[in-house]
């Protein structure tokens, strides 16, 4: 494969990665556990725990479970939990790219879910374009750099022909306009 005509159904993303410099918001994360995982997660701070009981709720109410997929952006689950978790979330998880990690009681739970605080998720869907927070407008530019690094550090292992196989590439503000820039 010539490095330099990667096409988009060559290329298919859905990577964590953590940032070097933590951005102001940090990542919500909802932890699917009942039990001693439930209560490790409540100490961790996550934002919502979702018990089994609750799981099946969201399986038969749409509106609840797009909410759900919409308002995190990772997820967590016991093992045990996981085939449910399919049955019931899989449809509003899967096409987001969210589907749970799978943790177990003796999972380190409280590194992984630090870890995804200062993480975002690089995906690419059916095009080539890829976008992700890398920080805000009042972080300074270094800290910056090192985000955007980090980001093209994990890209360029996981595109065929790494990260000079990239044309074209772009950092823009939420509401502004793109600064474009050429691969090497």
């Amino acid at each position: 494969m010539d490095p330099f005509k990667v096409k988009a159904a060559d290329v298919s993303i859905n990577d964590t990665v953590s940032l070097p410099n933590k951005v102001a918001e940090k990542a919500r994360i909802c932890v699917l556990a009942s039990g001693d995982l439930a209560l490790r997660a409540k100490r961790a701070n996550v934002e919502q725990i979702v018990a089994p009981d609750e799981l099946d709720r969201l399986g038969t109410n749409k509106k609840d479970a797009k909410k759900l997929a919409r308002e995190n952006d990772f997820f967590l689950a016991d093992t045990s939990l996981m085939p449910r978790v399919g049955k019931s979330l899989g449809p509003y998880l899967g096409p987001r790219g969210k589907m749970p990690l799978p943790i177990t009681v003796s999972s380190p739970l409280d590194a992984m879910i630090e870890r995804l605080r200062g993480s975002v998720r690089v995906r690419t869907r059916a095009h080539s374009a890829i976008s992700c927070k890398i920080g805000t407008e009042d972080m300074e530019s270094d800290k910056l750099a090192d985000n955007a690094l980090a980001v093209l550090d994990s890209l360029d292992k996981k595109i065929p022909g790494g990260i000079k196989s990239v044309k074209k590439y772009g950092v823009k503000l939420s509401m502004g306009g793109i600064a474009k820039g050429s691969g090497a």
